[in-house]
């Protein structure tokens, strides 16, 4: 294994560099080759004995594994439904009165939606990711998750029941209203993504994996929506309307789903792992702290996680900086030609589709290949490299330009393979220290520990987002 540092030991927390293993046996024997840590997850000594000794039993069919990989899809869905409705949201916020239009017309409302939609969401993601963390201690994952589900439920509906209601006399009132449930739904999201994959961490790695493909897949969906609804050239508020009584099916789905998932011998059994109280030995005041329902000591889950927070927030404080603020504005070297290829489908397919895709295969990647480890200093040298992404995006054909004249990237092939660089590397480094975190701390700190990690994601998309603006700005 890389690194200075061995991983605690546990009998669901096992590192292997080249492959998971769903079997406790052989999770068990992998966590007594590297242990050595003073505060294991799942202490030997611990009264759960019989309990970790039992063999546990086959994810069969891989069940629990699709059910977290359709959550990791729900917690982003909402959020691509409000972006993907793009041409919705723009006749809504218009003068125009045929929802059929194809050119976007434009308002101060219209011209700065997606800044005004980012900042409405930015902010209560960071603020309800907090609350999450102060919070995981007094309501149980399941208080959390399906209040947040509900939450994302009801506003959806009524914005499901607004589509076909003519707004075009009170525009700001609704322009408010839907910054209001962008701000609410982006925050439930955040909650319900921190709380599941909080739970992951006392299952095996595959499961934290499962729920960020999930969320690679939620987004390959909804960029393929959007191509689709391009080609087929329907009415905009036909589309919205099949856009969000999808995310209303979905969220009900993952209701479902939710629910069913104690029900599962799989998962009951790591959730009994994880119900079992530690040994005095064993870090005795993380288990008063979370016994009494008080907020979760950070000090010893940040002492422990911090460099692998870091490598989160800087991974996405790159990607979201690049996609898609400055990616979907190159346009194609031969856009004069007439051709749908390089005028209607050149940004959808090369920037949304195409990041989508790669991200999601990096992000798959990681179910067959660990590599760096945990401990490992390469980790943190891949995720800085990436910083020379920004400077070969900035001089691709970004239109328009006023302050960087020269395109030294005059070539359609080149976005393409920056983006795919772009997607692979944010797949693959941004889902290895996220699968690592909960499993570097004690197993009662590993919900917290996950709720950490998903804070240091959200922050640097916060960021990124913010350093975008400057970005475009300077171009």
């Amino acid at each position: 294994m890389d690194g200075q540092q061995s991983l605690q030991a546990s009998v669901n927390s096992s590192y292997i560099p080249t492959t998971i293993s769903s079997m406790c046996d052989e999770e068990l024997s992998e966590g007594e080759a590297v242990g050595g840590d003073t505060s294991p997850l799942l202490s030997q000594q611990q009264p759960a004995g019989p309990l970790v000794a039992r063999h546990c039993p086959e994810d069969s069919y891989n069940l629990v594994y699709i059910i977290f990989f359709l959550m990791g899809i729900g917690s982003l869905l909402p959020w691509n439904v409000f972006i993907t409705a793009k041409q919705y949201w723009l006749y809504k916020l218009s003068n125009g009165s045929s929802p059929a239009a194809q050119e976007e017309p434009h308002s101060d409302l219209s011209d700065y939606f997606e800044s005004y939609i980012a900042i409405a969401s930015a902010i209560p993601s960071v603020l309800c990711l907090i609350l999450n963390y102060l919070l995981v201690n007094r309501f149980s994952s399941q208080v959390r998750i399906l209040f947040s589900l509900l939450v994302i439920l009801v506003v959806f509906v009524v914005t499901t029941a607004l589509v076909k209601v003519d707004m075009s006399g009170c525009r700001m009132q609704f322009f408010g209203g839907t910054l209001a449930s962008v701000a609410l739904v982006s925050g439930a999201s955040n909650i319900f993504s921190g709380s599941v994959f909080g739970i992951s961490g006392h299952f095996p790695m595959r499961i934290s994996q499962a729920i960020i493909s999930g969320q690679a897949m939620g987004g390959t969906l909804s960029a393929l929506a959007s191509i689709v609804d391009l080609a087929a050239s329907s009415d905009v508020t036909d589309s919205a309307l099949v856009y969000f009584i999808t995310a209303d099916v979905f969220t009900l789905v993952c209701i479902v789903m939710y629910l069913l998932l104690p029900r599962l011998p799989y998962s009951r059994y790591y959730m009994e792992v994880a119900a079992v109280p530690c040994s005095e030995s064993n870090s005795h005041s993380s288990r008063s702290d979370s016994s009494s329902g008080s907020v979760p000591p950070l000090k010893p889950i940040l002492k422990k996680t911090w460099v692998l927070g870091s490598c989160v927030f800087y991974v996405f404080f790159i990607s979201i900086m690049i996609f898609p603020a400055l990616s979907s504005a190159i346009q194609s070297m031969n856009k004069d030609s007439g051709s749908p290829w390089t005028t209607t489908y050149f940004v959808p397919l090369t920037s949304f589709l195409l990041y989508n895709v790669a991200d999601f295969c990096g992000r798959q990647v990681t179910a067959w290949l660990q590599v760096p480890g945990p401990t490992s200093r390469m980790l943190p040298l891949l995720v800085v490299s990436r910083s020379a992404l920004v400077p070969l995006f900035m001089f691709c054909n970004y239109q328009p330009r006023y302050h960087l004249h020269s395109v030294f990237f005059a070539h359609d092939l080149f976005p393409v393979v920056f983006v795919c660089l772009l997607g692979i590397s944010n797949g693959y480094l941004g889902t290895l220290p996220m699968i690592y975190g909960p499993k570097v701390v004690p197993r009662e700190l590993a919900e917290p520990a996950g709720v950490v990690m998903s804070f240091f994601l959200t922050l640097g998309l916060a960021v990124g987002s913010a350093f975008s603006v400057a970005l475009v700005h300077s171009i």
